[in-house]
């Protein structure tokens, strides 16, 4: 195969960055699109040059020259329409959160082993270029054995409402949306070991805030500021079988001075901040010193860092590539978020099996 058919599945705002990365591809025919919403897909057809929109899923599913498709839809569809994809032939790119149970992703891990087809999970950030060179100190041995991270995502004023506050499509509020991706971003730089146990707590009580309006943010369509039951904010301890330990704090909405975003990983022979930007703390000739690295983004850069992503997952579909972000990753991260809502709820640390 020298081409790879694609299908993009939802044709929401995220399904943009897809269909660019797709269009951008020599080795790629966007060969479908469907979206419940028929006029969007349409829509986004005629922008991308994708060769047909189709009326449902199963008719995209059966179309013979999608080879691959990129699930974009709501969290709580990602599994059910993921394992369809697989049963029907295709690879697949699934955006996270993988699912929004332990018991979807479990289900998807079994898709994937009875089918001869690839699943990648849109952890996105990992194809940063700063994560990409982050990955390579740590795998060349830079910082030594890394035992304590620490990932943070918080933002101010940014539930986006609609279905991101509506637990029952989303499965969570900031931790499943904004805090997956810190999360994972420090676990995968840690070596994946496994989590055994999490202690948690999540509040919700500043709810959407509609009663800001003298600072902007971004809301779906469909924004209602009087439905949302999921979390502002989530903070939690994770305790892994090699003795290693993780702090994670996100939210939606926080009396906090400012949006912060730091992902940062510490090892015996020395530590390395991702965001807000890269930079490694280690010491040489008993002096401690700080170390810039000199490449193009030393934070994330959302067009490049989808265009490696799906360049990588062509790669990978058309057999030229290892994979990045195997189901699995996303099974295991799916497990950690589980484990915090379920410490919150009971109050009291949760072991992992």
């Amino acid at each position: 195969m020298s081409r790879l058919g694609v299908g993009v599945i939802g044709a929401g705002s995220i399904a943009d960055m897809h269909l660019a990365a797709y269009a951008a591809n020599p080795r790629v025919q966007l060969a479908g699109v469907y979206d419940l919403n028929q006029d969007r897909a349409a829509q986004k057809a005629e922008t991308f040059g994708v060769a047909r929109s189709h009326p449902t899923l199963d008719s995209l599913l059966a179309d013979p020259d999608v080879d691959a498709v990129s699930v974009c839809t709501w969290n709580d569809s990602h599994a059910e329409i993921a394992t369809a994809a697989l049963d029907a032939g295709k690879h697949v790119l699934v955006e996270k959160p993988l699912s929004r149970t332990v018991v979807e992703a479990d289900a998807l891990v079994a898709a994937v082993e009875r089918n001869d087809r690839h699943l990648e999970v849109g952890f996105v950030r990992r194809f940063g270029a700063n994560a990409r060179v982050l990955k390579s100190f740590v795998d060349d041995g830079l910082l030594g054995p890394v035992y304590h991270a620490r990932a943070t995502n918080i933002r101010r004023l940014g539930n986006p409402g609609g279905w991101f506050a509506d637990s029952g499509r989303s499965g969570g509020g900031p931790l499943i949306d904004i805090g997956v991706h810190v999360l994972d971003l420090c676990w995968y730089f840690m070596g994946t070991p496994k989590a055994v146990t999490v202690s948690a707590v999540t509040h919700n009580r500043l709810g959407n805030r509609a009663n800001v309006t003298s600072l902007s943010r971004y809301k779906v369509a469909d924004y209602d500021p009087s439905r949302n039951d999921v979390e502002d904010f989530a903070a939690a301890l994770v305790r892994f079988d090699n003795g290693a330990s993780l702090t994670l704090e996100t939210s939606y909405s926080l009396h906090a001075l400012e949006d912060r975003l730091e992902v940062a990983v510490f090892g015996e022979r020395g530590g390395a901040q991702l965001e807000p930007k890269l930079r490694i703390a280690t010491e040489l000739a008993d002096t401690m010193l700080n170390v810039d690295p000199q490449i193009d983004h030393l934070s994330f850069d959302f067009a490049a860092g989808f265009a490696a992503e799906i360049d990588h997952f062509v790669a990978l579909c058309l057999g030229g590539a290892e994979q990045v972000a195997p189901v699995w990753h996303g099974a295991e991260v799916m497990r950690m978020l589980s484990g915090v809502y379920e410490s919150a709820r009971t109050g009291r640390e949760v072991r992992l099996d």
